[in-house]
């Protein structure tokens, strides 16, 4: 009941925003803005800090680090930093990012597969947490640490080799993944035990098994192997060497109505029923979501410019398409997204549905958003809104045909209805789209 009242009131302060957006004149200027829900961000936060504190002894230590390449816009990481999570980066621009909003050190962790010295020596020296990734990797580190002690919290990210969700490019904990230490081939199990007993400093152990279309029992199944290594190597060392699981995230996102399912409390049973021990306070937990914490809350918003038909079947040409949300493009049965139809005036559209196409802007044929969608016929000048965009969409812009990267505002709803837009990112100027073409060197090539 309560998921079914968030998400009646998160989609009452949608349509909220959608006709605020039309009477302040958002889309007069541009023809695409894209809006996020501060409310919403909030609840899924505190969602998630609740579901891991009432599965806990009181005062076990677990950090909650969002996964900067989700949303890396300064304005989320400081606010989910106001309400106690953390960043976990994968390069040394999202830990720019980190530091630009604020974000302590000791809540930040270092994840990547291909970490410079540079990289490596600017978070150990900072004190955030780093989790090498192999054992090329891990000597680098031996190298740092002797010549500049550190105060990082150091660890090894294993991968479980425990199969593959429904979408192979995100499943991390294949038997071939390019992350971690592949824990079921011959000799790395040994060789971890090796790794640990050879360097007393590294304390901590991590996996990422989940991702959008895995399962929740396979998610656990990863973690469950995570907390079996880590009591074996205690047991071997003879001592409380390893004390805290980095267990990731990846909880799935359902993106085919306003549910969020399945929950973080769905996601913890999962876990204890997997690894009980997990939550006996004897490890500190760090976890890495990202999808979950922004998808739900983000809204692309675009003008309708032109409509046609074609071979008999309507097309809505819009200012929305592989710009912001390249996945459904280059992958639609793989990242279906949602359509949802407002008039100029940001009211709901109603009429008889009529299958019709609505595609972006992009120069290539299979620039669409949707195919023989369903939805009342739609007219130039109407609004689509593209609900669960708030992670790896319009914060993931991709630049075909020099398409400038679209504003991004937050919005709150007060207890009267009334709609506040903040500036979280500015459109892109046709200016800096030419700078980032080398309009500066106009010459260097002649």
């Amino acid at each position: 009941m309560a998921a079914d009242t968030h998400a009646q009131s998160a989609s009452t302060r949608r349509d909220r925003a959608v006709r605020a957006a039309a009477r302040q004149g958002l889309l007069d200027t541009e023809p695409l803005v894209c809006l996020l829900d501060t409310a919403g961000i909030r609840a899924s936060a505190g969602a998630l800090t609740r579901a891991f504190a009432d599965a806990l002894p009181a005062g076990a230590p677990v950090l909650h680090a969002f996964a900067v390449k989700a949303c890396p816009l300064v304005p989320v990481l400081r606010l989910l930093s106001s309400v106690g999570v953390g960043c976990e980066v994968a390069s040394a621009g999202e830990l720019a990012l980190a530091r630009a909003a604020g974000v302590a050190p000791e809540h930040t962790v270092l994840d990547s597969p291909a970490k410079t010295p540079a990289e490596l020596r600017e978070a150990l020296a900072l004190g955030i947490a780093v989790n090498a990734d192999n054992g090329q990797e891990l000597r680098r580190i031996d190298a740092l640490v002797a010549a500049a002690p550190t105060r990082s919290p150091i660890g090894v990210r294993i991968n479980p080799q425990t199969g593959a969700g429904a979408i192979d490019a995100l499943s991390t904990a294949t038997a071939t993944s390019k992350f971690g230490v592949p824990l079921r081939d011959p000799g790395a199990r040994e060789w971890l035990l090796r790794a640990y007993a050879d360097r007393p400093w590294l304390t901590r152990l991590h996996t990422h098994s989940g991702s959008q279309g895995v399962p929740l029992p396979l998610i656990a199944e990863g973690v469950r192997e995570l907390y079996a290594l880590a009591e074996e190597i205690n047991a071997a060392a003879g001592r409380r060497q390893v004390d805290t699981l980095d267990i990731g995230g990846g909880l799935p996102v359902n993106f085919s109505s306003d549910a969020e399912t399945p929950t973080y409390a769905q996601y913890v049973a999962a876990l204890r029923a997997a690894a009980p021990g997990l939550f006996s306070g004897a490890y500190g937990l760090v976890t890495e979501f990202g999808r979950s914490l922004t998808a739900k809350h983000g809204l692309v918003l675009a003008r309708v410019e032109y409509t046609k038909a074609t071979g008999g079947r309507p097309i809505a040409l819009t200012h929305a398409g592989v710009q912001v949300a390249t996945r459904t493009v280059y992958a639609p049965a793989a990242w279906p997204l949602r359509i949802l139809p407002y008039d100029a005036k940001g009211l709901p559209k109603t009429g008889t549905p009529v299958p019709q196409d609505v595609a972006g802007p992009a120069c290539f044929a299979g620039d669409l958003l949707a195919t023989a969608r369903e939805l009342p016929e739609l007219a130039p000048g109407d609004l689509v809104a593209v609900p669960d965009t708030g992670a790896y969409f319009f914060t993931a812009h991709h630049g075909y045909n020099s398409l400038p990267r679209p504003a991004v505002h937050g919005f709150t709803v007060d207890a009267a209805g009334a709609v506040r837009f903040a500036p979280v990112r500015p459109a892109q100027p046709l200016s800096a789209i030419v700078a980032e073409a080398g309009g500066a060197n106009p010459d260097a090539l002649l």
